[in-house]
């Protein structure tokens, strides 16, 4: 049984909710392999034709789990597997023959608008808090994906200033979601769009949908997002990122956040 994910179908449309509520949903390794698991077993079923993968609680997805810092296991090269595995992960959702949507409330930052992004569609609450990483532990990993999505102009005056955040109305008007509605309405907003989409037929979605990626494909989709992997490696062994590291692990990431806004870190 899943332990981090929870699973439900009901008329054609399969619910995939995140399930780490007093973790804001932070993304780790366990979450993304039974999320894609979750998602296989949607895929592989002929009575589901679309997925919604929502968060459970107060936000969709407060990014990758960071407790205990970056780790680096193998030096660059070791890092840098570990970092494309992951990639590989959002982009196995990229290619899988089923229309999958995001439903995203709360909070959605760092990995989790990676998530949100790599779904075929995206509807977010207003006033959702969307944002990049809140320390500078890395770079280019994230910041790929938006790049894509909003274009490059908007991607440096997001990622520049550590720790950016703004509202799911100003990332959908910059093109990261498809619609932002009221908090209030999201869950019927999505739960009508993926009664539309549940409608068409299984294999026909699949077909469109591999024939609008493969357009982004033509593009360099996938190596845009992909060197991403490379780029963060590097990012990890310099010098700035060990010391806030070491600060983590002397101090717990709360305290390193609190002295990083404050300047009193780096």
């Amino acid at each position: 049984m899943p332990e981090t994910v929870e699973y439900a179908v009901e008329n054609r449309v399969a619910t995939v909710t995140l399930n780490r509520p007093e973790k804001l949903n932070a993304i780790t390794s366990q979450l993304q392999d039974e999320l894609l698991a979750a998602l296989r077993e949607a895929a592989a079923d002929p009575a589901v034709h679309v997925a919604v993968v929502c968060g459970a609680g107060r936000g969709f997805s407060a990014g990758y789990d960071l407790s205990g810092g970056v780790q680096i296991d193998g030096g660059v090269t070791g890092d840098r597997d570990w970092l494309e595995r992951t990639l590989h992960g959002w982009l196995a959702i990229w290619d899988l023959r089923l229309a999958v949507v995001a439903k995203v409330h709360g909070v959605c930052l760092a990995g989790g608008t990676q998530l949100a992004a790599i779904c075929d569609i995206g509807f977010v609450s207003e006033d959702c808090k969307v944002g990049t990483p809140q320390l500078p532990l890395g770079a280019g990993y994230v910041s790929a994906f938006w790049t894509w999505f909003v274009g490059p102009k908007k991607a440096k005056e997001i990622f520049f200033p550590t720790g950016t955040i703004i509202s799911g109305r100003e990332a959908t008007e910059m093109g990261l979601f498809n619609r932002a509605v009221p908090a209030a309405e999201l869950d019927e907003v999505v739960a009508a769009y993926a009664a539309r989409v549940a409608r068409t037929p299984k294999d026909i979605l699949a077909l469109q949908k591999q024939s609008i990626n493969r357009t982004q494909e033509l593009a360099g989709f996938r190596n845009a997002v992909l060197q991403g992997a490379e780029i963060d490696a590097i990012a990890h062994v310099s010098p700035s990122v060990r010391t806030i590291n070491r600060y983590i692990a002397q101090n717990g990431l709360g305290e390193a956040l609190r002295a990083f806004q404050a300047g009193e870190l780096l």
